[in-house]
């Protein structure tokens, strides 16, 4: 046992300045290994400008120009693209008011439908615009309202309740600011 003690000490105290001697060394192998590296760099720089000067062209350079003609091919696919898509039926002019009160026929512009002034007036004897006659109140009890007489609807029109003549749009009665 006491010879197995000394022998972990005699290594102990041998192998503490091996390593403390070694150090250094390894510093000094990786400041070489640097400037081989950084010579090694500045050697390949002084080629590729000796090749540039010479018209041959490097990996990298060949590299970096197929990079700019994938670019070039990129952008090129996005406009065979955007000029397929501006062809289709979304973009063209001919189909822009095809559901319009006068599909299918050119008229001037200032002429056609347009939409009722907001804070209309209504009053009785006045016409409904036929804008609104399609909105009718379904169940006129559940606002308070009286059932219409036969020929008559309810309307919901600007916030107000409007009773109108099916046939003409006649205004009979208007109840405000009720909806």
């Amino acid at each position: 046992m006491k010879h197995l003690l000394y022998a972990a000490v005699a290594i102990a105290t041998v192998a503490a300045p091996m390593a403390a001697s070694a150090q250094p060394g390894y510093q000094q192998d990786r400041r070489e290994d640097r400037r081989e590296l950084k010579q090694d760099r500045r050697e390949l720089r002084e080629d590729r400008r000796d090749a540039r000067r010479d018209g041959v062209v490097t990996g990298r350079e060949q590299r970096e120009l197929g990079r700019d003609r994938a670019e070039v091919r990129q952008s090129q696919r996005e406009v065979r693209y955007n000029r397929a898509r501006a062809e289709t039926w979304r973009n063209r002019t001919e189909w822009r008011d095809y559901r319009g009160a006068r599909a299918g026929y050119w008229y001037a512009p200032g002429y056609g439908y347009r939409p009722v002034v907001r804070g209309h007036n209504w009053r009785r004897g006045a016409y409904v615009p036929a804008a609104y006659r399609s909105y009718y109140v379904q169940d006129p009890y559940y606002y308070g309202l009286n059932a219409p007489p036969r020929g008559y609807r309810w309307v919901y029109a600007d916030g107000n309740f409007v009773m109108m003549a099916l046939a003409t749009g006649l205004i009979a009665s208007v109840v405000a600011n009720a909806y």
